[in-house]
């Protein structure tokens, strides 16, 4: 084991019985069996150590969410989703914890990623006509749930002690930010669409996420970039 991972190691087993204001990078280095002046080289501070402990432990977690295939319903996908993030959660306290700590002012890469991929499925309901709102402010509305779930669920457990608590709060979200699939998505008008959404900024929306996923030979880039702002506009993102 190299010096890096020595110090993660360390670093992960003090969090686990401490929270991150507690566990000092004097402790780190003593347990690692390194000199700080190895973990200032490696990690730059104690926050960039935080923040690559985070990424270890979330990698299994993510190399899972990459590897997971699409299914036909991006909504189911969504649901999905929802409950895996929640399994990572309380079955890795520490690690999920310190994610969110205030300790933690160097923002994680496993943060971002998660945030990327969450968006990569609300790109194929919109496209699919499924999404009742512009993919940016669907992903902001279910990852805060969603991490607001966990949370809760972590340092109040007496208060959420239903399991169902997770489930029902992801269904009341995706219900209100998706449709029905047996609505009809796949029209050939922007009326059409309009009419099916019920309003404008879902039918913007769900154009915009189609012209994403295929761009039209006939436009130029500029075309493109001017059309994505006008149907962003509209979608009210």
């Amino acid at each position: 084991m190299d010096a890096r991972e020595k110090i993660l190691e360390a670093a992960t087993e003090l969090l686990a019985g401490a929270s991150a204001a507690d566990v000092s990078t004097r402790a780190v280095c003593e347990k690692a069996g390194v000199g700080a002046p190895m973990l200032y080289r490696l990690f730059g501070d104690k926050a960039g150590l935080l923040a690559a402990v985070v990424d270890r432990g979330f990698e299994q977690y993510l190399a899972s969410k990459r590897a997971a295939r699409p299914s036909a319903d991006p909504v189911e996908d969504l649901k999905n989703g929802w409950d895996t993030h929640m399994r990572f959660a309380l079955e890795h306290p520490s690690h999920y914890r310190l994610m969110y700590s205030p300790e933690l002012t160097v923002p994680p890469a496993a943060a971002q990623e998660a945030h990327d991929l969450l968006h990569g499925i609300l790109e194929r309901c919109a496209a699919g006509g499924r999404l009742t709102v512009p993919p940016s402010l669907a992903t902001q509305m279910i990852m805060s749930a969603n991490v607001g779930a966990a949370l809760s669920m972590l340092t109040r457990p007496e208060q959420y002690a239903d399991l169902k608590f997770s489930q029902r709060l992801r269904d009341a979200v995706l219900d209100s930010v998706t449709r029905p699939a047996d609505s009809g998505t796949d029209t050939g008008t922007h009326a059409d669409a309009a009419r099916e959404h019920g309003s404008v900024p879902a039918a913007a929306a769900t154009l915009a996420a189609r012209l994403r996923a295929d761009l039209p030979p006939t436009l130029t880039t500029a075309e493109s970039a001017l059309l994505q702002q006008w149907l962003e506009e509209l979608s009210g993102r």
